[in-house]
């Protein structure tokens, strides 16, 4: 099995997923490009904003960074170890959904 590798691909349906509720029309059809750009389809960069993937590992990480407490976080992070995402992945996916948490609200 191969393993999961944390690639551009894979953080931008992070990103989409995380960011899906913004209202920040510009960000949207910036990651839109980008997605398009990256080869996702429609269908894919949907299924990234409602927090999902058509790609297993693909969607354990964005389950992951959806995570809201560290109880679910906890969970989520052994569910995506079990799926083949080592813990160095998972952290990597942990800080990236805690920076966007992060960010102040571009929202108008």
């Amino acid at each position: 099995m191969a393993g999961f590798t944390l690639n551009e691909r894979a953080r931008l349906s992070i990103e989409l997923a995380l960011t899906a509720g913004s209202g920040d029309r510009p960000l949207l059809q910036q990651q839109d490009t980008a997605a398009r750009r990256l080869g996702m389809t429609g269908a894919e960069i949907d299924a990234a904003r409602r927090g999902s993937s058509f790609d297993f590992h693909t969607s354990q990480a964005i389950a992951l960074a959806l995570a809201s407490n560290d109880e679910d976080r906890g969970s989520r992070r052994g569910r995506a170890v079990r799926a083949g995402i080592d813990g160095q992945a998972c952290r990597k996916i942990e800080h990236l959904a805690a920076a966007f948490r992060n960010q102040p609200s571009t929202e108008v």
